[in-house]
């Protein structure tokens, strides 16, 4: 990226989150190139020049273009931000690998892990583009709507290039969207994606009518368990209790603008998952990140009681509130417990 005013930036992912990136984005000054995977609904950004279906009430700034055909929004362009599901994280590198035409520069602002393998998002940059792909994931506690909407917010940001992470910083950074640096790329990751687990959590117990008290109770036991999971897999315990860890897990576990926790007050309601998906309309990150999270527990033998019963409660079929009673039911233990880990 060489100026402010005239970087070329590809933002692939046109849901709420990715548009309200790449306002942010052209808004900041950048040439932002616009691309999702539905060409229909492109079509209608291209005529609507907003996006009615998620940001109704934002027109996008005349320096940003969205596209139907990943090979024009790519081409002579070395600098792209993801903001797919992470469930299509590894498909749009691998359309990356095969439609950039130079060498590209990533960073993204996808959470979650991979179905199936665990594999957090930057291993499978690793995989499929290369270990020495400059790369960068970007986390924090965010809206789209409201980072759309200019309301004060901050994130953070590691990487594996310093060069490109003070740079994607740079185009990101403004008046009202603070981003902070970080060197913890794993611990970043890992909040992104425990946080939706437990904000499932959240929902359930507010949903079954438990109150305050238990929903304080749940973000605290469930950030032990994020921070034990995290720690283990290599990511640093300061990492957790800041805006990528503790953080995001305040934001999704308590505002209703959150989807994980929409999902848990539809299941306490007697909702079946596919009932409460429908609803919601929009991909639940935290459904597919239950499962890989109890696989990485159980792998590296870390307790995550919290976890276990959304898991249950999600692929097993399990009733809310008797998953509540096995988490009341556990022996007592001292408070600090896999806290040294």
């Amino acid at each position: 990226m060489e100026s402010r005013q005239s970087e070329s930036i590809a933002v692939l992912g046109a849901g709420a989150w990715g548009t309200a990136l790449a306002v942010l984005l052209a808004r900041n000054g950048a040439h932002i190139r616009l691309w999702g995977h539905e060409p229909i609904h492109m079509e209608k950004l291209i005529q609507d020049r907003s996006n009615q279906q998620y940001l109704p009430d934002i027109v996008f700034p005349d320096t940003l273009q969205p596209y139907k055909d990943i090979t024009q929004a790519l081409n002579n362009i070395s600098d792209i931000l993801i903001v797919v599901p992470s469930a299509g994280f590894r498909e749009t590198l691998q359309l990356i690998a095969k439609a950039a035409n130079q060498p590209v520069r990533l960073a993204w602002a996808s959470k979650g892990m991979e179905h199936g393998s665990g594999k957090l998002l930057h291993e499978i940059v690793g995989e499929v583009m290369g270990p020495d792909t400059p790369a960068t994931a970007i986390s924090g506690p965010t809206f789209a709507h409201e980072v759309a909407q200019e309301l004060p917010t901050a994130i953070s940001a590691a990487g594996n290039n310093a060069d490109f992470t003070r740079d994607i910083v740079k185009a990101l950074h403004n008046e009202y969207f603070r981003v902070y640096t970080s060197h913890d790329i794993i611990g970043l990751e890992v909040g992104g994606a425990i946080k939706n687990v437990l904000a499932i959590a959240a929902g359930i117990a507010d949903g079954l009518g438990f109150g305050a008290n238990t929903r304080a109770a749940l973000v605290t036991r469930g950030l032990a368990e994020m921070m034990r999971l995290g720690v283990a897999l290599g990511g640093h315990r300061e990492t957790f209790m800041g805006l990528a860890g503790l953080g995001d897990l305040v934001l999704t576990c308590t505002d209703n603008l959150s989807r994980n926790r929409r999902l848990g007050l539809a299941l306490a309601r007697g909702k079946s998952v596919k009932e409460a998906l429908d609803d919601i309309d929009q991909v639940v990150e935290g459904i597919e990140s239950a499962r890989e999270t109890i696989m990485l527990a159980k792998r590296h033998n870390i307790d995550m009681p919290i976890a276990e019963q959304i898991y249950q409660v999600l692929h097993k079929g399990k009733a809310p509130r008797d998953a509540v009673r096995a988490l009341l039911s556990r022996h007592q233990r001292d408070e600090t417990f896999g806290l040294s880990l």
